[in-house]
């Protein structure tokens, strides 16, 4: 899989906003205001009954100062929603480039008429063909030899969908634990060591002292902290004059060192998002492989004529999985699986939540420490929840992608 180097930034997320802004202009219809609504951040979490803190709520998203600090106040639907966006926004993007789509047609793109991945594959957007499309050096062809005007999945050209990363994949880019390989693979068909030399409690390894929480190479950063945390008690920064992380609350997305992976801030600065639904056992429940809580199968949505639909924002309608249609497979049983070897059938125990538990089948886990965390939560195996629908102004996100293939390149050799 990939994953982002940096947390998605206030900037990153106010072009979203820009975007269906001028897609869904409440203008030309006021219906569409519910839709900017709806992605907008909650800045209302900078809030405190203590605390001054209403410039960062009137100023911390939209002023330029804070561009590339991280955008917090999202929610977990949010975030989900900002990597289905960005997942078409590339596609576009490649498509346009390479030519098979006018830029001026998507110029002129308004309220559901709008370029999704998944309507353009089946062909329920019909995208004005670029220069590149009609060339006779288009490689795409149709079986009577013809330049082909849209392209497919098949074709190799559009990418995989941008998503929140799972838990497990979160942490094991967190630790980037190819620094603790005494020996990496650096070139094709030579393996390198099934070893790692040493444990870590924190993400970074670029010194000997990967257990601690300051810098031991001798230089100008010795002795400085290595992540944006609250050192105690009344202590987010430091004194005058000796700044240990030089933020009070969250820092630019690209401060200080990145781990193994070239990952940025993976300990401390904001706590963020993942896809999987929160158990306290999940490490016990999951499978080995791609370990995940939160699957709910769907399926494409067909009307009564067996056609597919799309919604009034563009996106092509899906619809839940539903139990009659899994009984029979072996591989599962039930559409909605969230809340799979939950509780105990013998007793009758189960998640109530609200009554014996604050964990539901809406608690999703957010991982890493944030700008307001003791040293503790900054260690990559530590686990927090927070419900879907809810906001902090300490948690925020990145996006990652699967791989698709080969797990170390095109060319590699087994």
């Amino acid at each position: 899989f990939y994953m982002d180097e940096t947390e998605v930034a206030n900037i990153d997320y106010r072009e979203y906003i820009y975007w269906l802004n001028r897609i869904f202009n409440p203008e030309d219809d006021p219906g569409y205001q519910k839709v900017v609504d709806g992605a907008l951040p909650d800045t209302l979490v900078w809030r405190s009954e203590l605390s001054y803190n209403e410039p960062l709520v009137e100023y911390y998203f939209r002023h330029p100062g804070f561009n590339y600090y991280p955008v917090v106040g999202v929610s977990w639907q949010q975030a989900h929603d900002f990597c289905m966006w960005r997942s078409d926004r590339v596609n576009e993007g490649i498509l346009m480039q390479k030519g098979y789509i006018s830029q001026q047609g998507v110029a002129g793109q308004q309220g559901q008429e709008n370029f999704t991945t998944k309507s353009y594959l089946l062909g329920m957007y019909q995208a004005q063909p670029g220069k590149g499309a009609t060339a006779k050096k288009n490689p795409l062809k149709t079986p009577q030899g013809t330049p082909r005007t849209n392209v497919t999945m098949e074709d190799g050209i559009l990418l995989p969908d941008y998503r929140l990363p799972f838990e497990a994949e979160w942490e094991y880019a967190a630790y980037g634990l190819i620094n603790q390989n005494p020996r990496v693979s650096t070139k094709e068909g030579k393996r390198g060591e099934e070893l790692q030399s040493n444990k870590q409690v924190y993400p970074w390894t670029h010194n000997m002292n990967s257990s601690g929480l300051r810098d031991t190479k001798h230089g100008s950063w010795q002795g400085q902290f290595l992540a944006n945390f609250k050192r105690g008690s009344g202590d987010n920064m430091g004194v005058a004059g000796g700044l240990n992380d030089r933020a009070v609350y969250t820092a630019p997305v690209q401060s200080f060192y990145p781990n193994g992976f070239g990952v940025y801030n993976m300990a401390g600065n904001v706590s963020e998002w993942v896809s999987d639904v929160y158990r306290p056992l999940t490490g016990l429940d999951a499978d080995d492989v791609s370990p995940f809580r939160g699957n709910k199968y769907m399926k494409l949505y067909k009307n009564e004529n067996g056609e597919a639909e799309i919604d009034s924002t563009g996106r092509v309608k899906m619809t839940a999985v539903t139990d009659e249609e899994s009984k029979n497979r072996r591989n599962y049983q039930r559409g909605n699986v969230i809340n799979f070897l939950d509780g105990d059938s013998t007793s009758q125990a189960s998640y109530g939540y609200g009554i014996t538990t604050l964990i539901s089948d809406k608690s999703r886990v957010i991982k890493g420490g944030s700008w307001n965390d003791r040293p503790y939560f900054l260690s990559p195996g530590t686990r927090r929840f927070l419900e879907e629908d809810q906001a902090s102004s300490t948690v925020g996100f990145r996006c990652a992608m699967d791989r698709l293939g080969s797990p170390e390149g095109n060319g590699r050799k087994t």
